[in-house]
């Protein structure tokens, strides 16, 4: 079962995006700021996060970045929720390394699109990396 962490400083906005999720089946977590996120992220071992981007101690730019410099977690899928729309701030999201982006106010239909496509292809990804270990494996024992 796919598991999904919602970072947001704010209590409504965190509860709005769990409602919204309810019928995908998968774990929810919830953090409330951007330190609470990354050892979440330790702790709950997401597949996918939805990262708010203005939350006390640490911005979600800093967040992603951190997750996706990280050889542990940088396969974790990342979806930016947040207020901020000019172009500058739609590209220091990509600059720092997510994997989609969606302006707030959120549509739940556009949200849970998106969550299932990137859950979609985070399965896909993993089983890819499976595949390739097993190939390795294979390749090593043959060679020894």
């Amino acid at each position: 079962m796919h598991r999904i962490l919602i970072a947001d400083d704010n209590d409504a906005n965190r509860e709005l995006l769990e409602a919204y999720l309810i019928k995908i089946e998968c774990e929810l977590e919830t953090s409330v700021d951007g330190q609470d996120t990354l050892e979440k992220i330790d702790s709950f071992k997401p597949d996918l996060v939805l990262l708010d981007v203005m939350m006390p101690k640490l911005s979600g730019f800093e967040v992603c970045r951190k997750i996706k410099d990280n050889p542990e977690t940088k396969r974790i899928m990342v979806l930016m929720v947040t207020a901020l729309n000019e172009l500058g701030d739609i590209e220091r999201a990509v600059n720092s390394g997510t994997d989609d982006f969606l302006s707030k106010p959120v549509n739940r239909v556009e949200l849970t699109k998106r969550v299932e496509n990137m859950l979609k292809l985070k399965g896909t990804e993993d089983e890819l990396e499976r595949l390739r270990k097993y190939i390795q494996e294979m390749e090593d024992r043959q060679s020894t």
